[in-house]
Order: C-alpha cells, then sequence, then structure tokens
C-alpha cells in the first residue's frame, strides 16, 4: 500500500481570535484533522490480536457449516412426532457422530443414534434428548408430540455465508479471532502498528535509577506515557530526557520524526525562556498552542514536524496524564487506522461534596466503590499517588456547578480509553 501522506503543517491551526477553546471544540478540530498515517500488512488471524482492520471481513462459511444435533439422542424424521402418547421408533444400525457423519437415510419410522456436533442425518429434522427415550430391542420409545427441529442446529443458525462478520476500523479481540476461525477466514489485512516517540525534556528531570541532586528530580512523566501506550496497543520508541539545548532538542526531533509516525513529549509547553521546543516547532509555521478550558491540562502544543504530528504535553503528571487520555488517544486510534474514541460514561451517585466556578471542564480523579464515587482528596496536578489510587475520571462540564452526595455525576472509566 501506497504510504498515506503527512499531515499539513497548519492544519491544528485554530481560527483567528481564537482564546479559550471549550473542550468539545477542541476535540471536534483534532477530530476534523486527524486521518490513517500508517500502511497496511497481510496477517493470519490467529495472530491479530489487538491488530486494526485495515478492510470490512466477511463470514468464508456458514456458522454452523451444516445442520447438526446440540445434544446426544436420536435422529428421527418429525412427520413420526405428531401424535400424542407413547412414540415408538426402530433403531438403524449405525450412528453419527461428530465429524463421522452418517452416510445413510433416515426415513419414517426409523431413529438413529446421534451425539452432540454430529452432522443431521439426511431424512432426519429432529433429535430427541437421550435421557427423554427408553431402548429395548433395537426400538426406542419416547412420549409425543415433539416440536420438529428440537435439539438441533440449523446450517448458518450464528452466521450466514458472506455476512459482514467485521467492520474496518474495528481492533481484534480474542472472540474476533474465535468468529473468524468458525467462518473459515485465516489471513486478512490490518494496519501496521502505529509508532508513537516519547521523551521529557528538561534539565531537572533524571530517571528513577539516579541519585537525585539539588533541585533534580524523577521523571514520571515518560513512564506514564510508555504504560498508557503500550496498554492502548502502539508501538512505543523511548528517546529518553532531552536536555534543555536547543541544538540536542532540534537534532533528537529530527531523528524521532524519522523513525515514528507521531511523537509526544510533555514539559516545555509554555513560552518560557528556555522553552526550546516551541522555539524549533514555530520555525516551520506548524506550532499551535492551545489553551483549552480544562482542568488539569492547559495548555496543550499541537504541531507538525517532518509531516509528523507532535503532541506537546503539559509537564505536570496528573494534567499530562488527563491529556493523553482525553486529547492524545481519540486522535491516536484515527492515527492509527481505527475510529474516533469516543469513551463510555456512566451516571452513578456521588460519594463527596464539591463547588465549582463556570468556566473550565474538570476531570476529577475518581473510582467506584459500593456504588458510588468517590474522588481523590487533592486536586493538585503533581499529586501523582492520585494516578495510582484513581480507576477513572469524573467529568464536570465548563459551567457553575454543585454537587452534593447521592447527585448522580458523569463517571468515566480508564478502561473505557483502551480501544
Amino acid at each position: 500500500m501506497k504510504k498515506p501522506p503527512p499531515l499539513k503543517n497548519d492544519c491544528f491551526a485554530l481560527p483567528q481570535g481564537t482564546n479559550w477553546t471549550p473542550v468539545d471544540d477542541a476535540l471536534e478540530r483534532l477530530k476534523s484533522v486527524s486521518k490513517c498515517l500508517v500502511e497496511t500488512e497481510k496477517l493470519s488471524a490467529k495472530d491479530a490480536i489487538g491488530r486494526i482492520l485495515a478492510t470490512n471481513i466477511h463470514a468464508g462459511f456458514s456458522s454452523p457449516p451444516h445442520s447438526n444435533s446440540a445434544v446426544d439422542g436420536y435422529a428421527v424424521n418429525s412427520k413420526d412426532l405428531k401424535k400424542s402418547g407413547l412414540i415408538s421408533l426402530t433403531i438403524l444400525p449405525g450412528r453419527a457422530a461428530a465429524g463421522h457423519p452418517f452416510s445413510g437415510e433416515i426415513t419414517e419410522g426409523d431413529a438413529l443414534p446421534i451425539y452432540t456436533g454430529a452432522k443431521m442425518p439426511i431424512g432426519a429434522d429432529t433429535v430427541i434428548l437421550q435421557e427423554d427415550t427408553v431402548s429395548e430391542n433395537s426400538k426406542v420409545s419416547f412420549y409425543g408430540p415433539i416440536k420438529p427441529g428440537s435439539n438441533t442446529r440449523d446450517l448458518g443458525e450464528d452466521v450466514e455465508e458472506n455476512t459482514l462478520i467485521l467492520p474496518k476500523g474495528r481492533r481484534i479481540t480474542p472472540g474476533d479471532i474465535a468468529l473468524m476461525a468458525s467462518t473459515g477466514v485465516s489471513s486478512i489485512t490490518v494496519y501496521s502498528r502505529l509508532k508513537v516517540g516519547i521523551f521529557s525534556t528538561g534539565d531537572e528531570v533524571i530517571n528513577s535509577d539516579v541519585d537525585p541532586s539539588a533541585g533534580q528530580v524523577f521523571d514520571a512523566n515518560r513512564p506514564l506515557l510508555y504504560s498508557l501506550l503500550d496498554e492502548w496497543g502502539f508501538d512505543v520508541i523511548d528517546f529518553g530526557i532531552l536536555r534543555d539545548n536547543r541544538k540536542h532538542i532540534e537534532t533528537e526531533l529530527a531523528k524521532a520524526s524519522g523513525q515514528v509516525d507521531v511523537i509526544i513529549t510533555s514539559g516545555g509547553a509554555s513560552a518560557g525562556q528556555e522553552d526550546h521546543m516551541s522555539a524549533i516547532l514555530t520555525k516551520n509555521d506548524s506550532l499551535a498552542v492551545w489553551r483549552i478550558a480544562v482542568k488539569p491540562g492547559r495548555p496543550l502544543i499541537l504541531a507538525v514536524y517532518n509531516g509528523k504530528p507532535v503532541f506537546g504535553l503539559p509537564g505536570n503528571p496528573v494534567a499530562a496524564g488527563t491529556c493523553a487520555m482525553v486529547f492524545a488517544k481519540p486522535a491516536l486510534n484515527v492515527f492509527s487506522g481505527s475510529n474516533w474514541l469516543e469513551p463510555l460514561s456512566f451516571e452513578l451517585p456521588a460519594n463527596f461534596s464539591k463547588s465549582k466556578k463556570a468556566g473550565r471542564r474538570e476531570f476529577l480523579r475518581a473510582r467506584i466503590r459500593n456504588g458510588k464515587v468517590d474522588i481523590f482528596k487533592s486536586e493538585g496536578s503533581g499529586r501523582i499517588s492520585g494516578l495510582s489510587w484513581a480507576e477513572g475520571f469524573v467529568d464536570l462540564p465548563e459551567h457553575e456547578l454543585s454537587v452534593m452526595p447521592g447527585e448522580n455525576v458523569k463517571y468515566i472509566p480508564f478502561s473505557s480509553y483502551i480501544d
């Protein structure tokens, strides 16, 4: 497949005069400019877990591929089952078993031993459950009437041949692999895995295996982003920590753009003196600083560098993680060939009280206990322990709001971002 064209440098630019952008407007703008960035490849269906379909999949065969018995018992012709009271039929020699069909034909007055999964013999359309019969001297007896077709599975009862079974853009699940196998689909076309490069910036940032000097802090953002991206099914390339040196950053950014489809960085999303990242991205008119009305998470940098989209997330870990889920993940889905993500949410009673002013949409770290939603004790963007404590967000709208215990709130589990 021909490689998709790169994004335009100005694709992330907001309309002239835009100041604070509501979350939904930002998402709609991001959705409108996002497109698939990866090629396709052939893959064995059994090895495709987590991959994204590049074509619609149709059933190669019906499932089941033939009418068969759902139980152990006797295959009979329903014409013998109309009368009430005791019915006696002649047991034919032989049997029908799974993988070993009966070669003869069932006529009126006959009964053939049959086992679960066996193909229905010619002339038979009903199976009498073994436990409902008594057999003696080549005769089997049971009480009628019996509904025609009882205890059988019809040809194509689950899926008919050539039926659309999986749509393009779907991320393949274990159930999908079973469905393809059951309908004779063995080879499929999927999108190549999206390659995402990540790095942190700042002279103060160090890896967790280094003893800190005065003024240094451990880098939590990169491990967080790596884990999220890996869990989401992308190929992640870790470019480490970039020091506050413009030439060094530009060299590493150029190297990264040649190896990945998307770049995600954290920190350096302001207009400060040491913000070399913004200066580099501004050179080719690709930089758009989105001042989104969201808490936590402002500002958010979106840019294109050498044709590759760049997400510049806030430096605070909670804000970086929130923006990665709320803004980056839906776009990454589209970049990888999947569909724009609309996370599942639930209305659940609050186990907290909170008042907020109008102006910003808030994503509070939260979790469910005993059917109610608790929120983390602090809303600070640097409180990393809240990321470990939480299992989802409480999503509060932009307008002024007071929440009292027992009132319903919108809860989004983190698992909703795994697609």
